[in-house]
């Protein structure tokens, strides 16, 4: 499963940026948080018991996701990380977040 794989990768890195970093507590925390939110969500969903809950769990990371890139973003604007890790970080994010829409956007179909 691709979009596990990525969002366990996503939730390590998180991990280890925030080990290596120095920036205030909060936001560490907030990114260790929705980092690995989008991961425990996803690991959930394949265990859902049923497509509702699979698409509930996935709408969650979705969000979690996009609060992950904001905490991203907001270490980037305080010079907190430079420009190339900020982006190698955003762009795994955002093929979760491809991923996850279209998790979504199927199972919605599929729903019908």
């Amino acid at each position: 499963n691709c979009l596990l794989i990525y969002a366990e990768q996503l939730a390590t890195d998180a991990e280890s940026l925030c080990q290596k970093i120095k920036a205030p507590s909060n936001t560490l925390f907030q990114l260790r948080k929705s980092s690995s939110s989008v991961y425990a969500n996803i690991r959930e969903a394949n265990y859902g018991q049923s497509k509702a809950d699979m698409l509930s769990k996935f709408e969650i990371a979705l969000k979690e996701c996009s609060e992950t890139e904001g905490w991203l973003q907001l270490l980037f604007n305080t010079q907190a990380i430079n420009e190339e890790t900020f982006k190698s970080h955003r762009n795994l994010c955002g093929r979760i977040r491809r991923m996850l829409i279209a998790s979504c956007k199927t199972l919605k179909e599929n729903a019908k």
